[in-house]
């Protein structure tokens, strides 16, 4: 069974060095996620009365799949896919409480700063050059960093959908529950048992 991605140390810098984010969320997508179909398939068990050659005979139609036990679909869940969303959810979180947060350390600040002051200080004749009242100021980090979160939550929304609609059509699951919802109940689950 693959292991569940390992959350990194929550820093305001991993979450500045966009790079890092971005491959943590890159690899724990890809070892859980986008290799769904081979994680579900590595849970049937094989069969018990060995080979039987009239199996292949017969084509099956692609939609057909060996039905997965539900206590290995169950523990899979429990041990693999929600632990990855889980740690993905906190990286997330505390990057965008590090987003609406005051900045004291950005480094570009002295430099927006003086860039402003230019911009007041600037004589503006739209006459002779029409773009010369465009002034375009550097975003602070936090707002990039704001920016890149809104687009992983959206990119994290779409990979679960996906995912969870897989596991809930190979693991035969009766609940119709959306990933969230699983995902919070799971969660609630676990405080419980603690």
């Amino acid at each position: 069974m693959t292991a569940p991605s390992p959350a990194p140390k929550l820093t305001p810098q991993f979450c500045f060095t966009t790079v890092a984010l971005r491959d943590f969320l890159r690899i724990s997508r890809g070892a859980v996620d986008d290799s769904i179909n081979q994680n579900l398939n590595a849970l049937v068990t094989p069969a018990k009365s060995g080979f039987d050659p009239t199996s292949t005979s017969v084509r099956a139609p692609r939609g057909s799949s060996t039905p997965i036990d539900s206590r290995s679909c169950q523990a899979f869940k429990d041990k693999v896919l929600f632990p990855s969303w889980q740690a993905r959810s906190d990286v997330l979180t505390y990057c965008a409480y590090v987003a609406t947060s005051p900045d004291p350390d950005d480094p570009e600040t002295a430099l927006r700063a003086a860039e402003t002051e230019r911009d007041r200080e600037r004589v503006v004749d739209e006459r002779l050059d029409p773009y010369s009242g465009r002034f375009f100021p550097r975003e602070p980090r936090t707002e990039k960093l704001a920016l890149l979160l809104r687009q992983e939550r959206s990119v994290e929304k779409i990979v679960r959908s996906r995912t969870w609609g897989l596991v809930q059509e190979r693991c035969a699951n009766d609940s119709f529950l959306d990933a969230e919802a699983a995902l919070d109940q799971w969660r609630r689950g676990r405080e419980r048992s603690r």
